[in-house]
């Protein structure tokens, strides 16, 4: 990806963005669980970038978007996309398809669109939740996303988030939750270098755990 022809999210992305974050999120993060936010500076405002973080909870999409202070486009399985009233509105919000069990390239193929009309795209290092919110065998894909694209990446910590909803249970506990975004970090030169990737995305491990590790 060479060019960037939209810099900003589609404008009806923004506007549901905005109405969803000070109307649910932001209230029930700031209030709710007590939310901190740290470095929310560091996220540029405009223009394609990668939001990389760990993950411990379904909460954890919607708390980075309002904390990062604009929508972030997650994937999401290729059913949601079928259901009639759903299907338009999560992609209102920056959702793209991707088939439960199909490739890593449809995937990153996906990311790189959205990234080509302009969104932050998100990518949770672990692929998967973990009980807590270490990222013991992080995936290549986000430094393979930001190579070919050629954006940058920025770390964001979630603590605490993995223990509002435990296993089992219906309704989330007003437990505090901590978001700690971290500078930027540029994207490695090339695809074709797998060391390349791998130290980079080690390197991305690093510093969110480094923000973990600062607890509350």
């Amino acid at each position: 990806m060479n060019h960037h022809p939209r810099q900003r999210e589609p404008r009806l992305s923004l506007l549901l963005y905005y109405l969803f974050k000070w109307s649910v999120v932001n209230p029930m993060l700031r209030g709710y669980f007590r939310g901190r936010i740290y470095g929310a500076e560091n996220m540029p405002k405009a223009g394609p970038v990668l939001v990389v973080a760990n993950h411990a909870s379904d909460f954890d999409p919607p708390i980075v978007s309002s904390c990062v202070r604009r929508p972030v486009s997650y994937m999401a399985k290729q059913e949601l996309f079928k259901v009639p009233v759903l299907a338009p509105a999560i992609r209102a919000y920056g959702a793209y398809p991707v088939k439960r069990g199909g490739s890593a390239r449809g995937a990153i193929q996906a990311a790189l669109q959205q990234l080509e009309k302009g969104w932050a795209v998100g990518v949770f290092l672990q692929g998967t939740r973990t009980r807590d919110g270490r990222i013991p065998e992080p995936k290549l894909g986000a430094a393979m996303i930001a190579a070919k694209a050629q954006v940058p990446l920025v770390p964001v910590s979630l603590w605490g988030t993995h223990r509002i909803l435990p296993r089992g249970g219906k309704f989330p506990k007003p437990l505090p939750v901590t978001v700690r975004i971290g500078p930027s970090i540029a994207p490695p030169e090339s695809t074709k270098d797998k060391a390349a990737l791998r130290t980079l995305t080690e390197y991305c491990c690093d510093r969110i755990h480094a923000m973990h590790d600062l607890g509350r």
